[in-house]
């Protein structure tokens, strides 16, 4: 009880209503108010990352993507070189079949070499570049069609043309889709790069083209038209990427366009627009082709330069993004260990003290209250009381905690005077009603031997009748006398009796100590000794028992009493077919008769008896339990040690 007065008292200032998980304690709380800010830093710092991860993402698919750009424009070389060739083998040049045959293989070689690129990056490019580089294939697999017409002679020479242009303009196209997001100049160099294949595509089919003319000596119907339509196409894709190039590309496609070769292919070009009236052109074809090819092959080298400067430019983003993300990932690292950091040192510095107040508050209610308490009942009222224990000193500096450390100490004051003044108002409570009890015990004492004495000298029937029941009463009183001895603390009952008594008389006497004797019956009461130092005791055990059993018993319904042995012990059941007990209840109450239940003064008046009960188990070291009996009612079960029962060589009457 001392415990729960400062317990309520602290629960009193303390308690407050948990808003948010974790708010109940003061590390959730500063958890709380640091993780906000922390949340948005790093939602911040994650969107940062978010963003340079979307970049790095950006600049490795753009390195893929060139890598398979280049692949393509390899097979876009050599696809070129083969249309060149065929057209010049079907305009008559019959010199050209070895060159071809070898061509055809370099353009499978390429064509693989792609599919193998494409297979490897595809997860690095944009979903469309990928549709389209594979759709692009469809055209080159009709290639095989083609030179199978070719070796056969029957191919016609603007078919097969056609037939090649279209297979390199899917591949150039394929070339244009899926362009890449992220750094502006990188995206700028991929357009470039494309507009440059268009232009070298341009010049290829211009090479192509005359090359098939030069043979056949003229112009047919319509093929002039094609080539100023060639030309015109290779000025527009050569004046985008002089738009998009930088000054060092520019630099590297006039010195593609500066060399010999290339001053001669414009001489052969005059020449050919001189024959746009059909007449005969007098260019050797192999000149042509070789002259055209050495600037085809410039122009190709021109893309590569483009090509690895785009690869080093997304290169050098994705190094610049992984720095960045790095970088990201540090701070938001760097936050997160400061805030954690800055929790755990304000959790500490404000939860130290206020778990050694707590620990305070602990030993206080644990220890140091219920040993003042108890220094108080066993220190003689006539001595002065003992000096203050020592407190230590609580730690931490802080304003509010030193207030508080105050207040509980204010408090500890408060408990320890509250709890002086209960104890000794319980001591001079137990000692009032021990004095009581005893004067009750001694005046019914004599008042039952004038009643026996009065009723050996009375003889008329009907007010000897009444002597009984007068005796009957008293006896009454004097047990309850003896329970507030008993719920005292104070010692056993003067009466006593030398031997042993036989359990059926101490049941008898039991019986005789409660109102409603004639309703209980001793049914079947094994022989026994009980030892008489005891006996007063356990006659009083029984008879709070009975009395309990008759209480919540029906008015007609009788109260059974049985004995029996049980190897070294003898046992007794008071049993009752009453309105029974709950499991609850019953638990309860088989607690207290084993002294683990409720205090003695916060128990319910009513249920004062098993307290009686428990003590008096107590002190004859004997065991007492509560059954439900079969069908409706309470079993009492009394188990009696060896040490207090032997077999009687005597019996002793008992006098009430």
């Amino acid at each position: 009880m001392t415990g729960n007065v400062l317990t309520t008292i602290l629960r009193s200032i303390v308690r407050r209503p948990a808003a948010l998980p974790g708010w109940s304690s003061i590390r959730g709380r500063m958890a709380i108010v640091l993780a906000v800010p922390t949340c948005l830093l790093l939602a911040l710092i994650g969107l940062g990352v978010a963003d340079r991860a979307a970049d790095w993402s950006a600049a490795r698919g753009t390195e893929a993507q060139v890598g398979v750009l280049l692949r393509a424009q390899e097979l876009v070389r050599e696809v070129q070189r083969e249309r060149g060739l065929t057209n010049g083998l079907l305009g008559g040049e019959a010199g050209y079949r070895d060159d071809v045959a070898a061509q055809r293989g370099r353009t499978d070689e390429a064509r693989d070499a792609l599919s193998a690129a494409l297979d490897e990056e595809s997860g690095a490019l944009p979903g469309a570049a990928v549709s389209a580089l594979r759709a692009a294939d469809d055209p080159l697999a009709t290639l095989t069609a083609t030179r199978e017409d070719v070796d056969a002679g029957t191919a016609d020479r603007a078919a097969t043309l056609r037939t090649y242009t279209k297979a390199v303009t899917a591949l150039i196209d394929a070339e244009s889709a899926g362009t890449p997001d992220g750094d502006r100049r990188i995206a700028q160099g991929v357009q470039a790069l494309q507009a440059l294949a268009r232009a070298t595509e341009a010049v290829a089919l211009e090479r192509g083209s005359l090359n098939g003319v030069f043979a056949a000596g003229r112009f047919r119907a319509g093929e002039y038209l094609d080539f100023t339509e060639v030309r015109a196409a290779r000025v527009a894709a050569l004046g985008q990427f002089r738009q998009l190039a930088g000054g060092d590309q520019e630099s590297a496609l006039d010195g593609a366009f500066g060399t010999a070769a290339a001053r001669r292919v414009g001489g052969y070009e005059a020449r050919a627009e001189r024959g746009a009236d059909g007449s005969a052109l007098a260019v050797p074809p192999g000149r042509w082709w070789a002259d055209m090819t050495t600037l085809v092959d410039d122009l190709h080298g021109v893309q590569r330069a483009v090509g690895d400067d785009v690869r080093a430019r997304a290169d050098e983003a994705g190094s610049a993004a992984t720095r960045q993300l790095g970088g990201f990932l540090a701070l938001g690292a760097l936050i997160l260990a400061v805030a954690v950091a800055l929790a755990v040192f304000s959790a500490r510095s404000i939860t130290r003290p206020l778990g050694a107040l707590a620990d305070e508050a602990d030993a206080v209610a644990g220890s140091r209250l219920p040993e003042a308490v108890r220094q108080i009942q066993e220190a003689d009222p006539d001595t002065p009381p003992a000096p203050q224990f020592a407190r230590p000193r609580p730690p931490g500096g802080a304003r509010e905690i030193s207030r508080l450390a105050a207040a509980l100490r204010n408090v500890e004051d408060t408990a320890v005077g509250l709890a002086a003044e209960q104890a000794v108002l319980r001591r001079t409570s137990t000692e009032s009603l021990a004095s009581l009890g005893r004067r009750n015990q001694s005046l019914l004492n004599r008042q039952l031997g004038l009643i026996t004495t009065l009723e050996s000298q009375e003889l008329d029937p009907d007010a000897l009748a009444e002597l009984f029941e007068l005796d009957h009463l008293a006896t009454r009183m004097r047990r309850n006398a003896e329970s507030l001895l008993v719920l005292a603390g104070e010692e056993s009952p003067a009466r006593s009796w030398k031997g042993t008594v036989a359990v059926a008389d101490v049941v008898r006497s039991a019986v005789s100590e409660v109102e409603q004797y004639r309703r209980v019956a001793a049914v079947d009461i094994q022989q026994c000794g009980v030892r008489g130092h005891c006996v007063a005791e356990l006659s009083h055990l029984l008879a709070e028992l009975v009395e309990n059993a008759l209480m919540f018993s029906p008015p007609k319904q009788p109260v059974e009493v049985y004995g029996w042995r049980d190897g070294a012990e003898y046992c007794l059941a008071v049993v009752d077919r009453g309105i029974g007990m709950t499991p609850e209840r019953l638990a309860e109450s088989n607690a207290v008769l084993a002294g683990k239940g409720d205090s003695l003064h916060t128990a319910p008046t009513r249920f004062l008896g098993h307290h009686v009960v428990g003590a008096l188990a107590a002190r004859l070291g004997a065991h007492v339990e509560l059954r439900p009996t079969q069908g409706t009612g309470v079993t009492a079960y009394v188990a009696l040690p060896a040490v207090l029962i032997q077999e009687p060589t005597s019996t002793t009457a008992l006098r009430r």
